[in-house]
């Protein structure tokens, strides 16, 4: 199967979901939410994790692999950008229009990306949320495009100022997956195999989401309405029951650097994090 380079430009959308609070509390229970961070879990006063947009957004990317003709035994999730406007409400329909906007080319042997950039509003009028994300297509290099550029970034020389902790279960993936992220690369066993894994691997996003946890618990407390900008690299694939680590520098007033590296290992399976914060402007 080839890529479809015509796709580029064409408008996906407008796409609609149409959600309630139990669906913004599935969401943080299936990143790991418990008692401790228990307003993104208790109805009475609720608040959405950013990050839940990601929710919002599955339909779109799938919608955008389909359109782009990846084989899907080579896709993983390669970048995320998320860019927060307001506060995502805790109950709502929200729409989502977007395109694939460039298609990248790492070599026969290295694979292809596919970046698609999409807009969110919610039913009372406001503009939420700017997904920027690349797909990468493993088994699809080699048809001859430009290669992406560089973008790296330089982690501080020092200690992180904040290394938050946790463990996502064994059975993450099977709650998680429940939030719209259906893909059977983190549910099949012979799908997984056949993709060259042991078995079924933790969702990027998912381990995105405790990140966004640990972000905002360290760096605005209670407050994650002040989140107005988290983007990463995917580096490395994560299996369930792996315990993890969230390392951050803060660099700026208002913006830190983060990674999440296996605890085992020490090895980033996300990094370039960067993230950006304070008071809508």
């Amino acid at each position: 199967m080839a890529l479809n380079l015509d796709a580029v430009g064409k408008t996906i959308g407008p796409l609609t979901k149409t959600y309630d609070w139990p669906d913004a509390v599935l969401y943080a229970l299936g990143v790991g939410a418990g008692f401790e961070d228990l307003e993104y879990c208790y109805e009475k006063r609720l608040k959405v994790l950013p990050s839940f947009s990601i929710a919002a957004v599955f339909n779109f990317l799938t919608h955008a692999s389909t359109a782009a003709n990846v084989n899907p035994l080579g896709v993983l999730h390669g970048e995320q950008e998320l860019i927060f406007h307001n506060p995502i409400p805790a109950a709502g329909t929200l729409t989502t229009t977007g395109r694939i906007t460039h298609f990248f080319d790492k070599g026969k042997d290295k694979g292809a990306l596919v970046v698609a950039e999409s807009e969110t509003e919610h039913d009372g009028g406001k503009r939420l949320f700017t997904s920027r994300a690349t797909i990468f297509a493993r088994l699809d290099g080699g048809f001859g495009g430009l290669n992406a550029p560089k973008n790296q970034v330089v982690f501080p020389e020092r200690a992180p100022d904040f290394t938050v902790t946790a463990r996502p279960t064994e059975n993450q993936p099977l709650l998680y997956r429940l939030s719209g992220d259906l893909f059977a690369l983190h549910v099949d066993p012979p799908f997984a195999r056949a993709a060259g894994f042991q078995k079924p691997i933790m969702h990027g996003l998912c381990t995105h989401g405790f990140a966004c946890r640990a972000l905002i618990a360290s760096l605005v407390p209670g407050a994650p309405e002040k989140a107005r900008r988290m983007a990463c690299r995917f580096s490395r694939p994560l299996y369930p029951g792996t315990p993890i680590e969230t390392l951050i520098w803060q660099t700026a007033e208002g913006r830190a650097l983060w990674k999440t590296i296996d605890a085992q290992s020490g090895a980033a399976v996300i990094t370039n994090g960067v993230f950006e914060y304070g008071p809508i402007s």
